[in-house]
Protein backbone atom coordinates (compact mmCIF):
# COMPACT_ATOMS: atom_id res chain seq x y z
CA UNK A 1 0.00 0.00 0.00
CA UNK A 2 2.78 2.57 0.48
CA UNK A 3 4.55 1.81 -2.21
CA UNK A 4 1.38 2.51 -4.30
CA UNK A 5 1.03 5.82 -2.67
CA UNK A 6 4.71 6.39 -3.41
CA UNK A 7 4.25 5.50 -7.08
CA UNK A 8 1.04 7.81 -6.90
CA UNK A 9 2.91 10.92 -5.36
CA UNK A 10 6.14 10.55 -7.77
CA UNK A 11 3.05 10.65 -11.11
CA UNK A 12 1.26 13.61 -9.69
CA UNK A 13 3.98 15.85 -8.34
CA UNK A 14 5.08 18.40 -10.79
CA UNK A 15 8.02 17.78 -13.36
CA UNK A 16 10.84 19.93 -14.13
CA UNK A 17 10.57 21.59 -17.66
CA UNK A 18 12.79 20.58 -19.93
CA UNK A 19 13.94 22.79 -22.89
CA UNK A 20 12.53 20.53 -24.94
CA UNK A 21 9.10 20.39 -23.15
CA UNK A 22 8.91 24.15 -22.99
CA UNK A 23 9.08 24.41 -27.02
CA UNK A 24 6.36 21.33 -27.02
CA UNK A 25 4.42 23.51 -24.99
CA UNK A 26 4.31 26.74 -26.28
CA UNK A 27 4.82 25.64 -29.84
CA UNK A 28 1.56 26.79 -30.98
CA UNK A 29 2.11 30.17 -29.52
CA UNK A 30 6.08 30.45 -30.39
CA UNK A 31 5.46 31.67 -33.24
CA UNK A 32 3.95 34.82 -32.37
CA UNK A 33 6.27 36.23 -30.42
CA UNK A 34 8.67 37.03 -33.38
CA UNK A 35 6.01 38.27 -35.36
CA UNK A 36 4.88 40.67 -32.97
CA UNK A 37 8.32 41.99 -32.76
CA UNK A 38 8.78 42.29 -36.41
CA UNK A 39 5.07 43.90 -36.57
CA UNK A 40 6.55 46.58 -34.12
CA UNK A 41 9.73 46.59 -36.15
CA UNK A 42 7.41 47.42 -39.41
CA UNK A 43 5.14 49.86 -37.67
CA UNK A 44 8.39 52.00 -36.57
CA UNK A 45 9.42 52.28 -40.02
CA UNK A 46 5.89 52.63 -41.74
CA UNK A 47 5.90 56.48 -40.62
CA UNK A 48 8.95 56.96 -42.96
CA UNK A 49 8.31 54.54 -45.92
CA UNK A 50 4.72 56.35 -46.17
CA UNK A 51 6.87 59.78 -45.98
CA UNK A 52 9.78 58.67 -48.06
CA UNK A 53 7.79 56.80 -50.29
CA UNK A 54 9.98 57.32 -53.39
CA UNK A 55 13.53 56.16 -51.39
CA UNK A 56 13.74 52.44 -52.78
CA UNK A 57 15.63 51.16 -50.17
CA UNK A 58 12.80 51.69 -47.17
CA UNK A 59 10.31 50.26 -49.69
CA UNK A 60 13.05 47.81 -49.99
CA UNK A 61 13.52 47.34 -46.18
CA UNK A 62 9.25 47.69 -45.84
CA UNK A 63 8.93 44.78 -47.80
CA UNK A 64 11.51 42.62 -46.32
CA UNK A 65 9.56 42.49 -43.43
CA UNK A 66 6.21 42.10 -44.23
CA UNK A 67 7.60 39.17 -45.56
CA UNK A 68 9.36 37.95 -42.38
CA UNK A 69 5.94 38.90 -40.61
CA UNK A 70 3.86 37.12 -43.26
CA UNK A 71 6.19 33.76 -42.69
CA UNK A 72 6.01 33.49 -38.84
CA UNK A 73 2.40 34.10 -39.16
CA UNK A 74 1.77 31.67 -41.69
CA UNK A 75 3.79 28.97 -40.24
CA UNK A 76 2.23 29.23 -36.66
CA UNK A 77 -0.56 25.77 -36.36
CA UNK A 78 -3.66 27.90 -36.29
CA UNK A 79 -2.97 29.48 -39.07
CA UNK A 80 -1.72 26.18 -41.37
CA UNK A 81 -4.92 24.29 -40.14
CA UNK A 82 -6.78 27.47 -41.19
CA UNK A 83 -5.23 27.66 -44.59
CA UNK A 84 -6.08 24.26 -45.28
CA UNK A 85 -9.60 23.98 -43.77
CA UNK A 86 -10.40 27.35 -46.25
CA UNK A 87 -8.19 25.69 -49.33
CA UNK A 88 -9.89 22.70 -48.89
CA UNK A 89 -6.33 20.87 -49.66
CA UNK A 90 -4.45 19.25 -47.18
CA UNK A 91 -0.75 20.64 -45.98
CA UNK A 92 -1.09 23.15 -48.44
CA UNK A 93 0.02 25.14 -46.37
CA UNK A 94 3.55 23.90 -46.72
CA UNK A 95 4.06 25.00 -49.98
CA UNK A 96 2.67 28.30 -49.00
CA UNK A 97 5.18 28.66 -46.11
CA UNK A 98 8.02 27.23 -48.18
CA UNK A 99 7.29 30.06 -50.99
CA UNK A 100 6.98 32.69 -48.40
CA UNK A 101 10.22 31.52 -46.74
CA UNK A 102 12.50 31.33 -50.26
CA UNK A 103 10.99 34.94 -51.49
CA UNK A 104 12.32 36.61 -48.02
CA UNK A 105 15.63 34.65 -48.93
CA UNK A 106 15.73 36.63 -52.53
CA UNK A 107 14.10 39.63 -51.04
CA UNK A 108 17.50 39.68 -48.25
CA UNK A 109 19.64 38.92 -50.79
CA UNK A 110 18.96 41.70 -53.28
CA UNK A 111 18.15 44.16 -50.35
CA UNK A 112 21.84 43.74 -49.52
CA UNK A 113 23.36 43.75 -52.94
CA UNK A 114 21.55 47.15 -53.29
CA UNK A 115 22.48 48.67 -49.97
CA UNK A 116 25.71 47.90 -49.90
CA UNK A 117 26.73 48.79 -53.92
CA UNK A 118 24.24 52.04 -53.71
CA UNK A 119 21.27 53.00 -55.38
CA UNK A 120 24.11 55.00 -57.88
CA UNK A 121 26.04 51.91 -58.72
CA UNK A 122 23.73 50.27 -61.56
CA UNK A 123 26.93 48.37 -62.95
CA UNK A 124 26.61 45.62 -65.19
CA UNK A 125 27.92 43.43 -62.50
CA UNK A 126 25.58 44.34 -60.05
CA UNK A 127 22.81 44.03 -62.87
CA UNK A 128 23.77 40.74 -63.41
CA UNK A 129 23.45 39.92 -59.73
CA UNK A 130 20.27 41.09 -58.98
CA UNK A 131 18.54 39.39 -62.73
CA UNK A 132 20.28 36.37 -60.81
CA UNK A 133 18.50 36.45 -57.68
CA UNK A 134 15.19 37.61 -59.36
CA UNK A 135 15.16 34.76 -61.95
CA UNK A 136 16.75 32.02 -59.61
CA UNK A 137 14.35 32.50 -56.79
CA UNK A 138 11.42 32.89 -58.59
CA UNK A 139 12.03 29.78 -60.39
CA UNK A 140 12.33 27.97 -57.34
CA UNK A 141 9.14 28.74 -55.91
CA UNK A 142 7.73 27.59 -59.34
CA UNK A 143 9.24 24.43 -58.67
CA UNK A 144 8.09 24.16 -55.44
CA UNK A 145 4.52 24.26 -56.12
CA UNK A 146 4.79 22.16 -59.27
CA UNK A 147 6.36 19.31 -57.08
CA UNK A 148 4.11 19.71 -54.48
CA UNK A 149 1.17 19.20 -57.37
CA UNK A 150 2.95 15.83 -58.00
CA UNK A 151 3.54 14.33 -54.55
CA UNK A 152 0.64 12.47 -52.75
CA UNK A 153 0.40 14.13 -49.37
CA UNK A 154 -3.22 13.50 -47.42
CA UNK A 155 -2.52 13.69 -44.26
CA UNK A 156 -2.65 16.63 -42.93
CA UNK A 157 1.02 17.65 -40.46
CA UNK A 158 0.83 20.86 -38.24
CA UNK A 159 3.98 20.75 -37.03
CA UNK A 160 6.65 17.61 -38.67
CA UNK A 161 5.63 17.87 -42.34
CA UNK A 162 9.50 18.33 -43.38
CA UNK A 163 10.84 14.98 -41.40
CA UNK A 164 7.15 13.34 -42.28
CA UNK A 165 6.96 12.70 -45.74
CA UNK A 166 11.00 12.93 -45.91
CA UNK A 167 10.98 9.96 -47.96
CA UNK A 168 7.62 11.07 -49.98
CA UNK A 169 8.39 11.35 -53.82
CA UNK A 170 8.24 14.71 -54.85
CA UNK A 171 7.58 16.00 -51.44
CA UNK A 172 11.31 14.88 -50.68
CA UNK A 173 12.36 16.94 -53.37
CA UNK A 174 10.30 20.34 -52.35
CA UNK A 175 11.46 19.71 -49.14
CA UNK A 176 15.10 19.49 -49.99
CA UNK A 177 15.09 22.29 -52.37
CA UNK A 178 13.77 25.16 -50.39
CA UNK A 179 16.20 23.98 -47.53
CA UNK A 180 18.85 24.54 -50.28
CA UNK A 181 17.42 27.58 -51.62
CA UNK A 182 17.32 29.24 -48.23
CA UNK A 183 21.00 28.12 -46.94
CA UNK A 184 22.68 29.06 -50.49
CA UNK A 185 20.85 32.58 -50.01
CA UNK A 186 21.43 32.60 -46.44
CA UNK A 187 25.34 31.81 -46.89
CA UNK A 188 25.92 34.34 -49.39
CA UNK A 189 24.17 37.04 -47.11
CA UNK A 190 26.02 35.85 -44.51
CA UNK A 191 29.42 36.52 -46.48
CA UNK A 192 28.36 39.81 -47.75
CA UNK A 193 27.35 41.15 -44.45
CA UNK A 194 30.71 39.96 -42.42
CA UNK A 195 32.60 41.48 -45.62
CA UNK A 196 30.96 44.76 -45.44
CA UNK A 197 31.61 45.00 -41.32
CA UNK A 198 35.31 45.10 -41.89
CA UNK A 199 34.85 48.50 -44.64
CA UNK A 200 36.55 50.97 -42.92
CA UNK A 201 34.69 54.41 -42.63
CA UNK A 202 31.06 52.95 -41.61
CA UNK A 203 28.72 55.00 -39.19
CA UNK A 204 28.65 53.04 -36.11
CA UNK A 205 25.00 52.65 -36.36
CA UNK A 206 25.59 50.77 -39.81
CA UNK A 207 28.06 48.67 -38.24
CA UNK A 208 26.31 47.31 -34.95
CA UNK A 209 23.08 46.86 -37.68
CA UNK A 210 24.92 44.79 -40.38
CA UNK A 211 25.99 43.22 -36.85
CA UNK A 212 23.03 42.26 -35.32
CA UNK A 213 22.03 40.57 -39.58
CA UNK A 214 25.08 38.37 -39.06
CA UNK A 215 24.46 36.80 -36.09
CA UNK A 216 20.56 36.77 -37.42
CA UNK A 217 21.87 35.46 -40.30
CA UNK A 218 24.38 32.94 -38.49
CA UNK A 219 21.75 31.32 -36.80
CA UNK A 220 19.73 30.88 -39.85
CA UNK A 221 22.50 28.68 -40.96
CA UNK A 222 21.97 27.04 -37.42
CA UNK A 223 18.10 26.83 -38.57
CA UNK A 224 19.36 24.99 -42.09
CA UNK A 225 21.87 22.57 -40.58
CA UNK A 226 19.30 21.60 -38.03
CA UNK A 227 16.30 20.71 -40.64
CA UNK A 228 18.52 18.99 -42.99
CA UNK A 229 20.00 17.03 -40.03
CA UNK A 230 16.56 16.04 -39.41
CA UNK A 231 15.59 15.27 -42.77
CA UNK A 232 18.49 13.02 -43.67
CA UNK A 233 17.92 11.36 -40.43
CA UNK A 234 14.75 9.91 -41.45
CA UNK A 235 16.93 9.10 -45.29
CA UNK A 236 19.03 6.81 -42.53
CA UNK A 237 16.24 5.80 -40.63
CA UNK A 238 17.25 7.23 -37.35
CA UNK A 239 15.04 9.38 -35.53
CA UNK A 240 16.29 13.01 -35.51
CA UNK A 241 12.99 14.41 -35.81
CA UNK A 242 13.66 16.64 -32.56
CA UNK A 243 16.36 18.62 -34.39
CA UNK A 244 13.21 19.89 -36.74
CA UNK A 245 10.27 20.23 -34.38
CA UNK A 246 12.39 21.15 -31.03
CA UNK A 247 15.89 22.73 -31.88
CA UNK A 248 14.98 24.64 -34.93
CA UNK A 249 11.93 26.29 -34.06
CA UNK A 250 13.94 29.01 -31.45
CA UNK A 251 16.51 29.25 -33.68
CA UNK A 252 14.05 30.92 -36.29
CA UNK A 253 12.87 32.56 -33.58
CA UNK A 254 15.69 34.31 -32.65
CA UNK A 255 17.62 34.83 -35.94
CA UNK A 256 14.08 36.55 -37.09
CA UNK A 257 13.75 38.98 -33.77
CA UNK A 258 17.95 40.04 -34.74
CA UNK A 259 17.53 40.97 -37.82
CA UNK A 260 14.46 42.79 -37.63
CA UNK A 261 16.52 44.74 -35.10
CA UNK A 262 19.70 44.91 -37.81
CA UNK A 263 17.83 46.10 -40.71
CA UNK A 264 15.72 49.09 -38.20
CA UNK A 265 18.52 50.20 -36.45
CA UNK A 266 20.52 52.30 -38.55
CA UNK A 267 17.65 54.10 -39.89
CA UNK A 268 15.39 54.03 -36.65
CA UNK A 269 18.89 54.49 -34.63
CA UNK A 270 19.41 57.50 -36.53
CA UNK A 271 16.68 59.20 -36.15
CA UNK A 272 16.41 59.06 -32.82
CA UNK A 273 20.15 60.39 -33.23
CA UNK A 274 19.07 63.71 -35.31
CA UNK A 275 15.78 64.23 -32.92
CA UNK A 276 17.96 64.08 -29.28
CA UNK A 277 20.19 66.79 -30.94
CA UNK A 278 17.43 68.95 -32.19
CA UNK A 279 16.49 68.66 -28.34
CA UNK A 280 19.60 69.19 -27.52
CA UNK A 281 19.71 72.61 -29.43
CA UNK A 282 16.44 73.57 -27.95
CA UNK A 283 17.44 72.88 -24.25
CA UNK A 284 21.07 74.44 -25.35
CA UNK A 285 19.25 77.93 -26.63
CA UNK A 286 17.07 78.39 -23.09
CA UNK A 287 19.53 80.81 -21.12
CA UNK A 288 19.48 83.44 -23.93
CA UNK A 289 15.60 82.18 -24.98
CA UNK A 290 14.98 83.76 -21.23
CA UNK A 291 16.72 86.61 -21.15
CA UNK A 292 15.41 87.74 -24.54
CA UNK A 293 12.19 86.62 -22.89
CA UNK A 294 12.65 88.90 -20.24
CA UNK A 295 12.31 91.51 -22.61
CA UNK A 296 8.87 91.12 -23.73
CA UNK A 297 7.12 88.19 -25.75
CA UNK A 298 8.01 84.88 -26.21
CA UNK A 299 7.13 81.83 -27.85
CA UNK A 300 3.59 80.61 -27.58
CA UNK A 301 3.70 77.18 -26.46
CA UNK A 302 1.22 75.07 -28.53
CA UNK A 303 1.05 70.97 -27.69
CA UNK A 304 1.99 68.06 -29.56
CA UNK A 305 4.79 70.84 -31.43
CA UNK A 306 7.67 68.85 -33.07
CA UNK A 307 11.03 69.33 -31.72
CA UNK A 308 12.30 70.63 -35.14
CA UNK A 309 9.68 73.53 -35.19
CA UNK A 310 10.26 74.24 -31.26
CA UNK A 311 13.99 74.59 -32.25
CA UNK A 312 12.92 76.73 -35.47
CA UNK A 313 10.73 79.46 -33.46
CA UNK A 314 13.04 79.68 -30.50
CA UNK A 315 16.12 80.65 -33.06
CA UNK A 316 13.95 82.96 -34.82
CA UNK A 317 12.47 84.65 -31.71
CA UNK A 318 16.26 85.07 -30.85
CA UNK A 319 17.39 86.82 -33.49
CA UNK A 320 14.84 89.49 -33.65
CA UNK A 321 15.27 89.80 -30.10
CA UNK A 322 18.78 90.54 -30.69
CA UNK A 323 17.94 92.77 -33.68
CA UNK A 324 16.03 94.61 -31.22
CA UNK A 325 18.97 95.03 -28.90
CA UNK A 326 21.32 96.37 -31.41
CA UNK A 327 20.88 100.20 -30.30
CA UNK A 328 22.05 99.01 -26.55
CA UNK A 329 25.04 97.05 -27.80
CA UNK A 330 28.27 98.56 -26.59
CA UNK A 331 30.45 97.02 -29.24
CA UNK A 332 33.42 98.86 -27.18
CA UNK A 333 32.74 96.90 -24.44
CA UNK A 334 32.69 93.82 -26.56
CA UNK A 335 36.18 94.28 -27.49
CA UNK A 336 36.96 94.76 -24.01
CA UNK A 337 35.41 91.70 -22.69
CA UNK A 338 37.28 89.80 -25.70
CA UNK A 339 40.78 91.14 -24.80
CA UNK A 340 39.76 90.14 -20.57
CA UNK A 341 38.74 86.87 -21.46
CA UNK A 342 41.81 86.14 -23.68
CA UNK A 343 43.73 87.43 -20.47
CA UNK A 344 42.10 84.86 -18.04
CA UNK A 345 43.05 82.22 -20.61
CA UNK A 346 40.03 81.52 -22.69
CA UNK A 347 40.81 79.95 -26.34
CA UNK A 348 39.71 82.50 -28.84
CA UNK A 349 36.32 80.91 -29.83
CA UNK A 350 35.04 80.31 -26.42
CA UNK A 351 36.36 84.39 -25.61
CA UNK A 352 34.53 84.92 -28.30
CA UNK A 353 31.13 83.92 -27.08
CA UNK A 354 31.99 85.15 -23.54
CA UNK A 355 32.49 88.55 -24.65
CA UNK A 356 29.56 88.32 -26.62
CA UNK A 357 27.64 87.22 -23.76
CA UNK A 358 28.71 90.44 -21.60
CA UNK A 359 27.50 92.32 -24.11
CA UNK A 360 23.93 91.17 -24.68
CA UNK A 361 23.66 91.47 -20.41
CA UNK A 362 24.38 95.10 -20.71
CA UNK A 363 22.68 95.32 -23.87
CA UNK A 364 19.68 93.82 -21.65
CA UNK A 365 20.33 96.16 -18.74
CA UNK A 366 20.66 99.14 -21.07
CA UNK A 367 17.41 98.68 -22.84
CA UNK A 368 15.93 98.05 -19.04
CA UNK A 369 17.22 101.65 -18.37
CA UNK A 370 15.78 102.77 -21.29
CA UNK A 371 19.88 104.10 -22.23
CA UNK A 372 20.13 103.97 -26.26
CA UNK A 373 23.58 104.24 -27.49
CA UNK A 374 24.48 107.72 -29.46
CA UNK A 375 26.57 105.92 -32.01
CA UNK A 376 29.74 106.90 -31.01
CA UNK A 377 30.74 104.04 -29.21
CA UNK A 378 28.99 101.52 -31.02
CA UNK A 379 31.59 100.36 -33.48
CA UNK A 380 28.93 100.25 -36.48
CA UNK A 381 30.50 102.80 -38.54
CA UNK A 382 27.27 104.28 -39.78
CA UNK A 383 26.95 106.69 -36.67
CA UNK A 384 22.90 105.07 -36.57
CA UNK A 385 23.66 104.14 -33.07
CA UNK A 386 22.93 100.33 -33.61
CA UNK A 387 25.87 97.85 -33.75
CA UNK A 388 26.46 95.41 -36.31
CA UNK A 389 25.24 91.91 -34.41
CA UNK A 390 25.58 89.55 -37.70
CA UNK A 391 27.79 87.70 -36.08
CA UNK A 392 25.84 87.61 -33.02
CA UNK A 393 23.13 86.15 -34.78
CA UNK A 394 25.42 83.22 -36.25
CA UNK A 395 26.70 82.31 -32.80
CA UNK A 396 23.59 81.89 -30.76
CA UNK A 397 24.22 79.09 -29.77
CA UNK A 398 28.06 79.52 -28.16
CA UNK A 399 26.61 82.63 -26.73
CA UNK A 400 23.91 80.76 -25.04
CA UNK A 401 26.48 77.74 -23.62
CA UNK A 402 28.39 81.32 -22.57
CA UNK A 403 25.32 82.08 -20.45
CA UNK A 404 25.25 78.82 -18.78
CA UNK A 405 28.58 79.67 -17.28
CA UNK A 406 27.73 82.88 -14.68
CA UNK A 407 31.20 83.00 -12.65
CA UNK A 408 33.01 82.93 -15.93
CA UNK A 409 30.87 85.99 -17.75
CA UNK A 410 31.44 88.05 -14.39
CA UNK A 411 35.22 87.52 -13.87
CA UNK A 412 35.13 88.48 -17.89
CA UNK A 413 32.98 91.76 -17.01
CA UNK A 414 35.09 92.55 -13.83
CA UNK A 415 38.29 92.38 -15.99
CA UNK A 416 36.71 94.47 -18.98
CA UNK A 417 35.33 96.89 -16.04
CA UNK A 418 39.04 96.79 -14.40
CA UNK A 419 40.28 97.59 -17.96
CA UNK A 420 37.76 100.62 -18.57
CA UNK A 421 38.47 101.84 -15.44
CA UNK A 422 42.53 101.49 -15.93
CA UNK A 423 41.85 103.29 -19.55
CA UNK A 424 40.09 105.88 -18.04
CA UNK A 425 42.47 106.90 -15.50
CA UNK A 426 45.24 106.97 -17.25
CA UNK A 427 43.59 108.88 -20.17
CA UNK A 428 42.41 111.74 -17.24
CA UNK A 429 46.36 111.44 -16.21
CA UNK A 430 47.49 112.11 -19.76
CA UNK A 431 44.73 115.07 -20.09
CA UNK A 432 45.90 116.76 -16.58
CA UNK A 433 49.66 116.38 -17.75
CA UNK A 434 48.76 117.88 -21.15
CA UNK A 435 47.20 120.77 -19.53
CA UNK A 436 49.87 121.65 -17.16
CA UNK A 437 52.39 121.82 -19.86
CA UNK A 438 50.00 123.76 -21.82
CA UNK A 439 50.26 126.57 -19.19
CA UNK A 440 53.17 125.94 -18.51
CA UNK A 441 54.47 127.37 -21.72
CA UNK A 442 52.09 130.15 -21.75
CA UNK A 443 52.86 132.76 -18.76
CA UNK A 444 49.81 135.10 -20.01
CA UNK A 445 46.91 132.91 -19.37
CA UNK A 446 44.19 132.13 -22.16
CA UNK A 447 42.34 135.37 -20.91
CA UNK A 448 45.44 137.82 -21.50
CA UNK A 449 46.17 138.42 -17.77
CA UNK A 450 49.19 137.68 -16.25
CA UNK A 451 49.25 134.24 -13.47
Amino acid sequence: MNDLALVAARLTEPQALTPAGFVNDFYPSFWWIPAGILAAALAIKLPSIIRLWTDPLLRAVGGLLVLALSVFVFVAPSTIRWVNQITGVPNISGPWVYSLLTAFCGSCLLLIITWRDGLSDRSPRTRAAMRWVLGTYAAVIAALWIMFALAEMPEERLRDLDTHYANTPYAREMIVLYLLAHTVATLITTALIWNWVRTDGLDSLLRWGLKFLGVGYALQLAFDAAKLSAVGGRWAARDLDWLSTTVAPPLACLSAILIAVGFILPHTGQYLHDRRQVRDAVRELRPLYRLMKAGGGGVPRVLRTPPELRLIRRETFIRDGLLALSRFVDADLRARSYEAALALGHPPDRAKALAAAVTVLDAAGARSQGRERDGAGSGSGSGSGEADTSDLLRDIGAVSRALRCPDEVRAVRERAAATAAAVATAAAAASAASADEEWAGDPVGHAGTER
